[in-house]
């Protein structure tokens, strides 16, 4: 009589929804078959749209602006995979993190570790575009990317509201991002009429950045003319020291992608800059040579956080003169 008691009290629980639902060790429990509409890029660059998971659980990170983000918004417990073989400053926590999954690289996925991580989504980067069909197998994949036309700011804005409306996340994104437009005017103002190269050392190489390459903040929203803007390459064209004496800049921008993917071997920028030649130039001569946060420009740009550090960079500089 007893067996049979259990059995229907059980039976009434479940039938009831009281019956609590097993979740895995350290896990939220999902909400099922809630999702929103969201206008993502695809592989092809192309806008589309995706239906996402609102209030998504287990995220799975490829993109460091986006986990910039999560870690704005207090939603890092939620992450449960990401790319580990990239630190950023301000992020090193979640490297750390054993109970975060290494998912490889931000330009190869490990697949068997993002599968068995289980997400109920993929934030990705344009680095990984050309892997969004397999992806997107997997779970529902959000690629979001930093505008050069657009712009900085605007691209940050737009895709912060964008992922905070996953999360009902709007209010405090707002927030966050309403002093932003200040400090660029300010910046703005200060570098009117002031000439800049922008270069970015890689294999211990200093190669010159057009306004539609890496850091075109500098140019395109801060308003420095930048004397090298005949560049379209992502990372670039090989330069040299000559040049920078020829164009004589009263700013040199530098960028550390060495330092930042912790390239073995290489030079320092700091070293590959200090020379007879680049010491000739206005910038240097003036102490306008500026090294810029390695991690937070070359792989978080996009981010919250990342942005304030990139115009902590350039006030450090230009206000503070």
């Amino acid at each position: 009589m007893k067996k049979i008691t259990i059995f229907l009290l059980a039976a009434l629980l479940t039938l009831t929804g009281c019956a609590s639902k097993p979740e895995k060790d350290g896990q939220h429990e999902q909400k099922p078959n809630e999702t929103m509409t969201l206008t993502t890029l695809n592989g092809s660059q192309e806008m589309i749209s995706v239906e996402v998971p609102v209030d998504p659980q287990r995220i799975a990170v490829l993109d460091m602006a986006v986990l910039d983000m999560l870690d704005n918004w207090g939603l890092g417990d939620r992450v449960v995979g990401m790319p580990k073989s990239s630190m950023v400053d301000y992020l090193k926590a979640y490297n750390e993190n054993e109970a975060i999954a290494n998912l490889g690289t931000l330009k190869e996925v490990n697949m068997e570790a993002l599968m068995v991580s289980e997400p109920d989504v993929i934030f990705i980067s344009g680095r990984l575009s050309a892997q969004y069909e397999a992806l997107s197998k997997i779970a529902p994949v959000v690629y979001l990317s930093t505008d050069a036309q657009l712009g900085v700011v605007e691209s940050v804005k737009q895709n912060a509201m964008k992922v905070a409306s996953l999360f009902k996340m709007e209010e405090k994104a707002a927030e966050q991002l309403q002093h932003f437009d200040s400090r660029v005017e300010a910046l703005r103002q200060a570098a009117q009429g002031k000439t800049a190269v922008i270069g970015m050392v890689t294999s211990s190489n200093f190669n010159t950045l057009g306004n539609g390459s890496r850091c075109s903040l500098i140019g395109n929203e801060i308003g420095f003319i930048n004397l090298a803007d005949d560049v379209d390459s992502t990372h670039g064209n090989e330069s040299s020291m000559e040049l920078l004496v020829k164009l004589n800049p009263e700013y040199i921008f530098v960028l550390d992608r060495d330092s930042a993917i912790n390239t073995e071997g290489a030079k320092l920028a700091e070293e590959v800059m200090n020379n007879e030649l680049t010491a000739k130039t206005l910038a240097a001569q003036q102490g306008h040579i500026v090294y810029l946060t390695p991690t937070v420009w070359y792989l978080a740009e996009g981010g919250i956080t990342a942005l304030d550090w990139m115009l902590q960079d350039l006030e450090a500089v230009l206000l503070s003169e």
